[in-house]
């Protein structure tokens, strides 16, 4: 079950199983929610620090047995106190460009989120803009690799039910409405 009464705006539902939400992603009640995390699982700035301050030090504690997470790669853990059950911890890109294969990283983040989802049984999950803050990957680009890997994988497997895209700024809202316009 998906509670989206604490986010501020719903605006695009692109298909029965896509969402695209502005909100808080740690209010988010999901099977899972996924992290924008760096190298070491262990907290940081932007999504990252908001999820692991959401769930508590049960959360790092889980962290720091997982021997970190490369790029495009993803780890879960349990959601601790999210209404989220579950954290699914991907590594995004930093933005160097776009001559060092951060498109293909980038998509490995929601594909490999993606897997471990249905590997782990999971039927909803909500992700945020990965790589878009300070790892300073644009947004427009970040925005059409997300949903076309998402459609792309939803296509392929059954067994995610929803997937909700949650934009924290009404910037990054329009641009995920805009673009999800666009791959119709």
């Amino acid at each position: 079950m998906i509670e989206n009464s604490k986010l501020t705006k719903e605006e695009v539902i692109m298909t029965e199983k896509i969402q695209i939400l502005q909100g808080d992603i740690t209010k988010l009640e999901a099977d899972a929610i996924v992290n924008a995390a760096n190298p070491s699982l262990l907290g940081g700035g932007g999504v990252d620090g908001a999820i692991h301050r959401a769930a508590g030090k049960g959360l790092v504690d889980e962290c720091r047995t997982l021997g970190g997470c490369e790029t495009g790669e993803a780890k879960i853990t349990g959601g601790y106190r999210l209404p989220a059950r579950h954290v699914i911890h991907t590594v995004g890109p930093v933005w160097r460009g776009g001559n060092y294969e951060e498109d293909e990283l980038l998509r490995s983040c929601y594909r490999n989120s993606l897997k471990l989802a249905i590997a782990n049984n999971l039927k909803t999950i909500a992700f945020p803009a990965i790589s878009t803050g300070i790892y300073g990957f644009p947004i427009d680009r970040a925005t059409r690799i997300a949903i076309s890997e998402v459609k792309e994988f939803l296509r392929l497997n059954t067994t995610i039910e929803k997937v909700i895209f949650v934009c924290f700024s009404s910037s990054d809202l329009q641009t995920y409405n805009k673009i999800a316009k666009e791959l119709e």
